[in-house]
């Protein structure tokens, strides 16, 4: 026997109850990377327990034992979580009590309060993600928890799922234009899950410190860390050279890790960048639009240097000393935010200043080869000839020929590092990724008294030729060093375009090992067709990002004004759902009416005389026919009601007799003789 065949042959009760709980697992398994590991365990193992007893057809537990189970979920809560209270901990409690909730699953009460406890489930895997997969999987549960409560409703007989599927999804279609009004005009406001979730362990991507090989990790995952749309003709970007979108900025050095210098962030004006900056822009502004992934971090990323402060909406922004962007609260959501940088700028102090010695101090004890080497440059006369004030560039410049012509090599696998992993760099393993050489190069210059430091962010990007937005990946992230030069203030130099030109010139990234999947996938599948899939599939979450989750009120409003609203807010908004809202409960008001008018109008007609002799004081069993009726009429109000039998016999006649031509007159003629009808008081009983 197939299993098709088995499960036609189940009583109802046990195909119902498996058909919710595989409905149940679809709605928990996104949760499983978000809770905790004896969480998921118990939540599967109740789910297949529950489904054992289904099909054995077994007694249900009883509730001492449901009771031991709810106390070990509430005690594994706050063993992990410390609380109750908060996303994480309320999520793992609910997806617990929806697991639990199956075990009492006796009476269409239980399973509405599971039906609810599915859609709350099924609401909170937007607490963690919004992506276009995550929509889909939850759009599928819509529909599989709105077949099973169709499916409840259904107590005669054993009507087929496929029957509750398709008027599930009938009234799924017929709320769609109400949720898509709903979704464009309904006023905007932050969502739930865009407020901080409870740890702010970020995900893949720049960190607050700089330990040397961190950034060489980020070159193996190649998911998208932001999409920018250029405001040019035909979306170019600047030229590549000037594709450098700055993030964090490390000045502080303790022989392993870089720190950012410490700034006091409530001392910072929100509303305008900091002048200690001391930016000065010339030439062309470029303007583009950034579409950040989340990285649960306070920063945002720009093309250097943006002057003005970026538009971001319900988040203040402001500008550190160093040029870096930060946010009010930390990017927990997919954001986006228009700027404008000026690929031509400068900014520092043009002469030198007592703040400038932190750049230039080192941790004693570490690295004394390179500063042998520093001081034996600074020695050379070739070299360091002439004014100490014009010594700086000629010093720079034999750095960076050393890096050239000295036979390093830019790699992703240089090796663990050392405690001394300047001197490594320079004089043992001459090869590193770009952490390695701006670290090992910023020590150099400091050990030459140069002031210095290391800015992280990325570098480069690739324009998707489907959606025309230029897409930058975690694995463009970059680190290159800033030096301050006296009447030129802080001067952006890239030591690793001096080992490998082909980084930041020409976008030539190295390429992470390939995996066992990745090279099968290679030899069924063309390099060109994979890398066109995966445009349109980026383009695709691309256009999800930008019209579902940065659907902002200033695209509401922008949606008013195309509809001819000169300066709209949010009370046109209210007014124009309010509209729409009114036209459809109009048009489904007519809709009943219509379908009314659809049903037989004869039984119409005798329903109406039942109800209207309930109101004398005779009640009668809507199975009762109209010759029946009329002989109880007679029998309760005798010869006072006998028009009224006449009129029930003239009815029966009409359904029964073969109908001529004019039988829509005739009914309507008995319609009318309806409402003329001499009907009995009640006073008129025996």
């Amino acid at each position: 026997m197939t299993l098709r065949q088995t499960l036609a042959t189940l009583p109802r009760d046990t195909r119902d109850t498996l058909f919710l709980l595989l409905v149940i697992a679809w709605v928990m398994a996104p949760q499983v990377a978000h809770l905790p590991v004896w969480a998921s365990l118990m939540a599967g193992a109740v789910l297949l327990w529950r489904g054992w007893l289904a099909w054995r057809g077994r007694q249900l537990p009883g509730r001492w034992a449901v009771a031991g189970l709810l106390v070990l979920t509430v005690a594994g809560t706050l063993f992990t979580h410390k609380t109750i209270l908060g996303r994480d901990a309320g999520v793992t409690l609910v997806v617990m009590l929806l697991a639990l909730k199956t075990l009492e699953l006796r009476a269409r009460r239980d399973a509405m309060v599971v039906f609810f406890l599915g859609f709350f489930t099924m609401l909170s895997n937007f607490f963690f993600s919004q992506s276009l997969p995550t929509a889909v999987a939850m759009l599928v549960a819509l529909l599989g928890l709105l077949t099973a409560l169709v499916n409840a409703h259904m107590p005669v007989g054993r009507p087929p799922l496929a029957h509750a599927f398709r008027l599930a999804g009938t009234m799924a279609l017929l709320g769609a234009p109400v949720m898509a009004a709903l979704f464009l005009l309904f006023p905007r406001m932050a969502p739930l899950w865009g407020m901080p979730s409870d740890t702010m362990a970020g995900r893949s991507g720049l960190s607050g410190v700089m330990k040397v090989g961190n950034i060489a990790e980020l070159a193996l995952d190649d998911s998208v860390a932001m999409r920018v749309r250029f405001d040019t003709p035909g979306g170019a970007p600047p030229p590549q050279s000037d594709l450098y979108f700055r993030g964090p900025v490390f000045a502080t050095f303790d022989g392993s890790e870089w720190h950012p210098l410490s700034y006091r962030a409530g001392s910072r004006s929100l509303e305008r960048p900091g002048s200690p900056a001391q930016l000065k822009v010339q030439g062309p502004a470029l303007r583009y639009e950034v579409t950040l992934e989340p990285h649960k971090r306070p920063w945002l990323l720009v093309l250097d240097a943006a002057r003005d402060k970026p538009i971001l909406a319900g988040m203040g922004v402001f500008m550190t000393d160093d040029l870096q962007w930060l946010t009010s609260r930390p990017i927990t959501d997919v954001t986006r935010y228009q700027a404008t940088s000026y690929p031509q700028f400068r900014h520092g102090p043009d002469t030198a200043t007592p703040a400038l010695r932190a750049y230039t101090e080192l941790p004693p004890g570490f690295n004394p080869r390179t500063l042998a080497l520093a001081q034996e440059l600074r020695n050379n006369p070739r070299i360091a000839a002439g004014p100490a004030r014009d010594a700086t560039p000629a010093l720079v410049n034999a750095a960076l020929t050393r890096l050239r012509t000295g036979g390093y090599r830019y790699t992703l696998e240089p090796g663990v590092y050392g405690q001394h992993s300047a001197d490594e760099f320079w004089f043992d393993r001459k090869e590193g990724f770009c952490e390695h050489i701006a670290s090992a190069f910023v020590v150099l210059m400091r050990a030459m008294d140069i002031p210095a430091r290391i800015v992280t962010g990325y570098q480069g990007g690739e324009r998707n030729t489907v959606d025309g937005y230029w897409t930058v990946r975690q694995s463009d992230a970059h680190a290159w060093a800033e030096l301050w030069m006296a009447g030129r203030g802080w001067v952006r130099v890239d030591p690793t375009s001096a080992v490998a030109p082909g980084r930041t010139g020409a976008f030539q990234r190295l390429q992470a090992p390939r995996g066992a999947l990745a090279t099968a996938m290679g030899t069924v599948m063309s390099p060109g067709l994979a890398q066109n899939l995966r445009a349109m599939w980026e383009a695709v979450n691309n256009g999800w990002n930008q019209w579902v989750l940065n659907y902002t009120q200033s695209r509401q409003l922008d949606l008013l004004k195309a509809l001819g609203f000169e300066s709209p807010g949010w009370q046109d908004l209210i007014t124009v759902l309010g509209t729409l809202v009114g036209l459809a409960a109009l048009g489904g008001a007519g809709w009943t009416l219509w379908e009314r008018s659809q049903h037989d109008p004869w039984l119409r007609l005798l329903a109406r005389a039942r109800q209207r002799l309930a109101r004398n004081g005779l009640t009668l069993p809507e199975s009762l026919p109209p010759r029946a009726m009329a002989s109880r009429v007679q029998a309760q109000f005798g010869d006072a009601a006998q028009g009224v039998a006449d009129w029930l016999l003239r009815l029966e006649q009409w359904r029964y007799a073969a109908h001529p031509e004019n039988a829509a007159h005739q009914l309507g003629a008995l319609r009318h003789e309806f409402r003329t009808l001499s009907w009995p008081a009640p006073t008129a009983r025996r």
